[in-house]
């Protein structure tokens, strides 16, 4: 192949000389991308033939990306190769376990998918004296003897799942007497790779958390073949997934937020339910499920509910630049007869949220994902300084909850309840005394909206209550009403909408309304979905994290965490730079 002459911009890199030292003659290049550089020479030569001049541009693009893959690979191989042969011999490698590895073996394997496709590493293996046991274990792991072989078990789409062990990951157990076992094998190079615990590198693991998160396993699956070409089972990547999820919890508990005194700390959660399979229901809703019976045998009757679902517990926390506001802002007088001509007027400019914080939870219940909501905000403002508001949609168990974290942890946290409940209310009321459709409904829902925010909640459910009296409704006639007056009546210390609105805070639950549409609606409720606990709870951390548009940062993180999993906690210490 022909030499492109050298570049003189200052920006590419200067190719250093190859020699003998590399492997290579001078201006080859190192040996070790000689099978790259011949695959190289074929592809070119395929360009330069009749096939290649006669083929359309998207035939020539599938096959260079074919062809690129492979080159890639290639290289990625040539490079693994060439730093088994450059490992050097360590010294005083010893094992957690206090044992110590002075024999070292040469030519030790084992199999790596990369996004490129199958590659094997080589490194040398670091063994214990014959004699020196390890803890004891009941089954031992089989012991690496220079090969390994996928200990995978074969899934029903065809293809060979990874069950996430591999012979090699780093401390393997060597021959056994009796419960006792001669210490594992200890593979340095691994941790310096910090290669993975099984097969599927960490590029295919961060493609599965990415695309199990957006959609189905299926469709995951789909997409993760038609960016690398490797394919894995729905099995693998909900697997993958899974792995990917687990440090999320303790990647926010790391890390500290920017400090905001100058604004608001607002709070919010709710709750939705998850269809999920057979036995991962909570055990109340598994037992009701159990003894409901049907009126008819095709379809739920109305009142009936299938008993399938799991509640799913959402928080947020956020900060917001307060921007106060009146009730007229929030519900403007419009006279009837200028409402249709003129169309919905402008309102004013809300509070503008930023640092926004979600987190959502399958496993955990009501108290427990609050408690972390806590967490998260204390973080944020851990001398509670800040102004605590917290928006609820009249959960009685969340405000509870939110009052018994708020005395525990000694911070003041005021409770508002989500406005646009109230107008519901209010309109169950409005069809006790109008008929439906009715434009005057209208007008009367928005004058006791702006009586409620105005801080006259009681007056409103008074007014309701007069008027519903007048009217002489009885029994089943008023029952919207009554609710409306009950409700208003009961949370009146949570619908301090003056308050809110004149020191420029939130007054409905938007924020946790559409984290609830993103992390569930969206992904959990796709058609066909039934969900095991483990699975909704890993792909809501996922959609949360990224969500939260930290997925980048975490994923370092989290790569981080593996390294000393997986590698570096096996070990009294190691130096990776060595």
């Amino acid at each position: 192949m022909s030499s492109s002459p050298a570049c003189t911009c200052c920006v590419c890199p200067v190719p250093a000389e190859a020699g003998p030292e590399r492997g290579g003659s001078v201006g080859e290049g190192p040996g070790w991308a000689r099978a790259a550089r011949e695959h190289l020479d074929s592809v070119v030569d395929w360009l330069d033939g009749p096939e290649a001049a006669g083929a359309g541009h998207g035939e020539l693009e599938a096959r260079l990306q074919v062809h690129s893959r492979e080159q890639y690979r290639l290289l990625l191989q040539g490079h693994l190769d060439e730093r088994a042969r450059r490992e050097a011999r360590r010294h005083g490698v010893s094992g957690s376990d206090g044992i110590s590895r002075p024999r070292v073996e040469n030519g030790h394997h084992r199999e790596l998918t990369s996004v490129f496709g199958p590659v094997t590493v080589t490194r040398k293996a670091y063994r214990a004296v014959p004699g020196a046991a390890g803890g004891p274990r009941p089954d031992p792991v089989p012991e690496d003897t220079g090969t390994t072989e996928d200990t995978g078990t074969t899934e029903d789409t065809g293809t060979t799942e990874d069950t996430g062990a591999t012979e090699d990951t780093g401390a393997t157990a060597g021959t056994t007497e009796g419960t006792r076992r001669t210490a594992g094998n200890l593979y340095p190079a691994d941790a310096v790779l910090n290669l993975p615990v099984g097969r599927p590198s960490a590029g295919l693991a961060r493609l599965a958390a990415v695309e199990a998160a957006r959609g189905s396993y299926g469709e995951a699956r789909a997409a993760i073949e038609r960016a690398t070409g490797v394919g894995l089972g729905k099995r693998q990547v909900e697997d993958l997934a899974r792995r990917a999820a687990v440090d999320v919890e303790a990647f926010y508990a790391a890390r500290q937020p920017e400090p905001c005194p100058d604004r608001v700390l607002g709070l919010q959660c709710d709750g939705k339910g998850i269809v999920m399979r057979p036995g991962h229901l909570r055990p109340g809703t598994a037992k009701r499920a159990a003894t409901a019976s049907r009126k008819l045998g095709t379809r739920l009757s109305p009142g009936e509910k299938n008993g399938r679902k799991r509640m799913a517990e959402l928080v947020a926390v956020y900060d917001l630049d307060p921007e106060p506001r009146t009730a007229e802002d929030i519900i403007p007088i419009v006279p009837a007869r200028t409402r249709s001509r003129q169309g919905k007027p402008a309102r004013k400019p809300g509070p503008v949220v930023t640092g926004k914080w979600l987190a959502a939870s399958v496993t955990d219940d009501i108290p427990t994902v609050i408690a972390a909501m806590f967490d998260e905000a204390e973080r944020r403002d851990p001398a509670h300084e800040r102004t605590w508001v917290a928006l609820v949609d009249g959960n009685c168990q969340q405000i509870d909850t939110i009052h018994a974290q708020a005395a525990t942890r000694g911070v003041t946290v005021t409770i508002v309840i989500d406005f646009v409940h109230v107008l519901e209310y209010l309109w169950k009321a409005a069809w006790t005394l109008f008929h439906h459709g009715d434009p005057d409904a209208e007008t009367w829902v928005a004058h006791l909206a702006r009586t409620i925010l105005n801080g006259r909640a009681v007056d409103a459910a008074a007014t309701i209550k007069h008027q519903v009296d007048e009217a002489g409704f009885r029994g089943s006639e008023r029952t919207g009403a009554d609710q409306a007056v009950a409700y208003l009546t009961r949370k009146a210390p949570y619908l301090d909408y003056a308050t809110a609105l004149a020191k420029g805070w939130q007054i409905a639950t938007g924020i946790i309304e559409g984290a609830a549409r993103f992390l569930i609606k969206d992904r959990m409720d796709i058609t066909g979905a039934r969900w095991t606990t483990p699975g909704a709870e890993a792909v809501l951390r996922l959609r949360a994290v990224t969500a939260n548009g930290d997925f980048d940062e975490y994923w370092q993180w989290h790569q981080q965490q593996e390294l000393h999993r997986n590698h570096l906690d096996h070990y009294q210490k190691l130096d990776l730079a060595a």
